[in-house]
C-alpha cells in the first residue's frame, strides 16, 4: 500500500514479510541490491531492528524525530537481508506525518517503504502521482494531501566511524551539526549503500540541464537551437529570448523542494523536450535540492523518451 509521509508518499509492506517486501521490488522495478528503509512509530523500537546503537543515535533520533532523518544502523540479526540489500546495516526512520503515525501506531511494527513511484522517476508527493505512476499495482492508497517538505529524508550513517552524511534532506547537515558538534564526512567516507545514492536518479522523462543564473538564457537557446523544446526552471523573470517559456520556482528554498518533484511533473505533462534548471546554493535544503536535481540531469540517455 502507499501511504503519505512529510517527505514523499512511500509504497509499504510489513517489513518481516518477506513476499510483501519482494512486491515492492517488483512493482517498482528496483534492483534487489538497493536497501530500504524501515519505518516506525518510535524510537522506542531502535532495539528491535538495531544492534550496538549509538548514543548518538539516541541524541538525533531525540532532536530529529519524529522527522525527515533516516538513520543507518548495524542491523540486528531478525532483520532480511531483502530489506538491507544484503549489508550489515539497516536504515531506520520516523516519520511526523500524521497520517503515517496512525498507520504505523494501529499496524505495530515496521513497515519498509521506498518511494511509491517506477525506480528512478520522480518520487511522488500526492496520492495523484502515485496513482499515475502505479495504477492498480497498489492494493491501496491512503490519501493525505501534498506532502509537506517534497524531498526526501536525510540519511546519516551511524553505522561505524564518525557520523557521515549519506544524502541530503529535509534535515540539513547544518542542523545536524549543530547537535553534533562537529562537521559530518560526505558519502565519499561511507561504503554504506542507502537509497538515493544513484548517480542517475529522481530522474523525469525530460532532459535535466543545470546552469548558473547567468547562463540560464544561453544554455537555454542553445538547447533550442537544436530543436529542442525548452522551458527553464527558475525563481524571477530572467531575460529569455521569445520562444522559450518558463515554469518560474518559489524564491524560499523550503517552498521550492515542496513543489520541486511537482514542478518536474509538469515539465513532462507540457511534454518539454529538455528543461534548463538554475542550480541552488549548496547550503540548507538548498543542497537536498541541488542534490535531486543533479542526478535527475545525470539520467542515462537511455532512459528519455
Amino acid at each position: 500500500m502507499a501511504f503519505p509521509t512529510e517527505t514523499v508518499y512511500g509504497l509499504g509492506a510489513d517489513a518481516r514479510n518477506e513476499a510483501a517486501v519482494r512486491r515492492i521490488f517488483a512493482v517498482k522495478g528496483r534492483p534487489a541490491s538497493h536497501p530500504l528503509i524501515v519505518h516506525l512509530a518510535s524510537a522506542a523500537e531502535f532495539q528491535t531492528w538495531a544492534r550496538s546503537v549509538p548514543a548518538v543515535a539516541y541524541e538525533l533520533a531525540g532532536r530529529f524525530w519524529p522527522g525527515p532523518l533516516t538513520l543507518i544502523l548495524k542491523r540486528s540479526a531478525s532483520v532480511s537481508d531483502l530489506i538491507t540489500g544484503g549489508q550489515d546495516t539497516v536504515g531506520l526512520r520516523v516519520p511526523m506525518n500524521s497520517l503515517a503515525q496512525q498507520l504505523l501506531q494501529a499496524f505495530a511494527g515496521g513497515i519498509a517503504a521506498p518511494s511509491a513511484n517506477r525506480y528512478g522517476r520522480v518520487s511522488p508527493t500526492s496520492a495523484e502521482d502515485v496513482r499515475a505512476d502505479l495504477g492498480d499495482l497498489v492494493d491501496l492508497i491512503l490519501d493525505g494531501g501534498p506532502c509537506e517538505i517534497g524531498v526526501e529524508s536525510t540519511i546519516v550513517d551511524l553505522s561505524s566511524g564518525p557520523p557521515a552524511l549519506l544524502r541530503p534532506g529535509g534535515i540539513s547537515a547544518e542542523d545536524l551539526e549543530g547537535v553534533l558538534g562537529q562537521p559530518m564526512s560526505s558519502e565519499r567516507g561511507s561504503e554504506v549503500r542507502a537509497p538515493g545514492m544513484q548517480a542517475a536518479h529522481y530522474a523525469p522523462r525530460a532532459r535535466i540541464v543545470l546552469a548558473d543564473a547567468s547562463s540560464l538564457a544561453s544554455v537555454a537557446e542553445r538547447e533550442r537551437g537544436s530543436g529542442h523544446s525548452v522551458v527553464v526552471l527558475a525563481p524571477g523573470t530572467p531575460a529569455l529570448s521569445s520562444g522559450i517559456e518558463q515554469i518560474r520556482v518559489p524564491e524560499t528554498l523550503a517552498e521550492y523542494a515542496r513543489v520541486l518533484y511537482r514542478t518536474l511533473r509538469e515539465v513532462d505533462r507540457r511534454q518539454f523536450d529538455v528543461a534548463v534548471v538554475q542550480i541552488q546554493p549548496l547550503s540548507g535544503l538548498g543542497l537536498a535540492i541541488r542534490d535531486r536535481l543533479t542526478r535527475a540531469a545525470a539520467a542515462k540517455l537511455d532512459q528519455q523518451p
